[in-house]
């Protein structure tokens, strides 16, 4: 007993009162934006606020036993824990319910579990752990593919099970990978493709392939002592190519039209009135709606249950992906302003924990957890704001939903754990 009272000691107070904070706020707002100015009945279990209280209290269950747990134990079996999350994502093909257009969801009595929320636990222990052996040496080509390959493998499962939105969250441990001395010229080239994408579909493919391609050549034409020059250019040359040609490609045959219709609000590609006026009662209703909520809250908000517009139900999925709205219209700026703080405070918390850290695989694994809860905050709200595409991809600890919540809860606790004994041998 006095060792686990020592071990709960060492946790970071800073992180759990943070987390505390946001799961409050999270349920007070799904209460809000769940009731419709109906009578408050926290006892009856068909509505949203209830549920999700229910499910706050698994996670702090759960979170506990995870920071009870011997802190061996998530480094010796992350490759076993790895691989069941692939079995799983693969029985959603067979066993599986679709929601929305996603196969992403177990049905189990009255409640879908998400299995892609827990992958993201998985991976970033199976990445942690690859990272941290003493035979991987990230500067070898051989060791970079395998460590692809553990974050690839799951994106492309849940990608073929139309969940873009999860898939595109993965991407985010190549922040983790740049941080452990990868080569910068995968950042560079992520971003590079970005924009070519972008600029292809907004612009169009010849024109800005073209333009590339005479930049390369003139640049390789100019640069004196350059090694393998012709075979550079050619290269480079077939990768411009590749990526605007391929992106044409890819939004007008694999991409379902919910996903063309998000890309097309977000880069403004629709020329036709018609079709404009159809995706302003879909898609743009609902991103212009949230943007109303947010700005009538001002500066203080119009009070707490008092947001005409998260009562009247005019922003739709405002429980999940939306919840962002009724912070801003019931909280107005300050209060949206405070919560963007809790989670920077929170990521910033991570990092720093992270780099205190004597053993590697810690490390690698916080990184993981800040990048993780870094892109779920940074797309969730910028979608609600119209500066990111529609993907739904929830708030953490904000956003109604069982799964999500365990599993961020999960992926901070395991982290608390690890921290926990950073001045202890392993």
């Amino acid at each position: 007993m006095i060792g686990q009272r020592k071990n709960i000691l060492k946790l970071d107070w800073v992180i759990i009162v943070i987390y505390f904070l946001l799961l409050g706020f999270g349920i007070g707002n799904i209460l809000s934006s769940s009731i419709s100015g109906e009578e408050i009945n926290i006892l009856d279990f068909s509505t949203l606020y209830s549920k999700q209280f229910f499910y706050a209290l698994i996670s702090v269950f759960i979170g506990f036993l995870a920071i009870s747990i011997e802190v061996k134990f998530y480094e010796r079996f992350s490759s076993i824990f790895y691989l069941i999350s692939l079995v799983v994502l693969i029985c959603l093909f067979f066993f599986g319910k679709r929601v929305n257009g996603a196969l992403s969801w177990f049905p189990i009595g009255g409640f879908n579990l998400q299995p892609s929320e827990f992958v993201k636990i998985t991976v970033a222990l199976a990445v942690s752990k690859y990272i941290s052996d003493f035979q991987t040496d990230l500067k070898y080509p051989k060791d970079q593919l395998k460590l692809f390959l553990i974050i690839l493998i799951p994106i492309v499962i849940i990608v073929f099970q139309n969940d873009t939105g999860s898939s595109i969250v993965f991407l985010s441990l190549f922040f983790v990978l740049y941080r452990e001395g990868i080569s910068q010229n995968y950042v560079k080239s992520i971003f590079s493709i970005i924009i070519l994408s972008i600029l292809s579909l907004k612009i169009s493919a010849s024109i800005i392939s073209g333009i590339i391609i005479s930049i390369i050549i003139l640049y390789f034409l100019f640069k004196k002592k350059v090694r393998n020059k012709i075979f550079k250019i050619i290269s480079l040359t077939s990768l411009c190519l590749i990526t605007c040609f391929g992106t044409i490609f890819v939004y007008e045959n694999i991409l379902k039209n919910h996903q063309k219709n998000y890309i097309k609000v977000w880069l403004n590609l629709e020329k036709d009135p018609k079709k404009i006026k159809q995706m302003e009662k879909t898609i743009l209703y609902n991103l212009n709606e949230s943007k109303k909520a947010i700005s009538s809250g001002g500066l203080i908000g119009k009070g707490y249950l008092k947001g005409t517009r998260t009562m009247g139900n005019f922003v739709p999925a405002q429980h999940s992906d939306y919840i962002f709205s009724t912070v801003g219209e019931e909280w107005g700026f300050l209060g949206s302003v405070f919560i963007i703080l809790l989670y920077t405070i929170l990521i910033i918390r991570i990092i720093y924990l992270s780099e205190n850290q004597k053993n590697k695989f810690s490390r690698v694994y916080g990184y993981c957890t800040a990048s993780i809860l870094f892109i779920h905050f940074l797309i969730n709200i910028g979608m609600v704001l119209g500066l990111t595409p529609t993907i739904g991809i929830p708030l953490p600890f904000l956003s109604y939903g069982g799964s999500s919540l365990i599993a961020f809860t999960l992926l901070l606790s395991i982290f608390l754990r690890l921290d926990g004994n950073k001045k202890n041998e392993w």
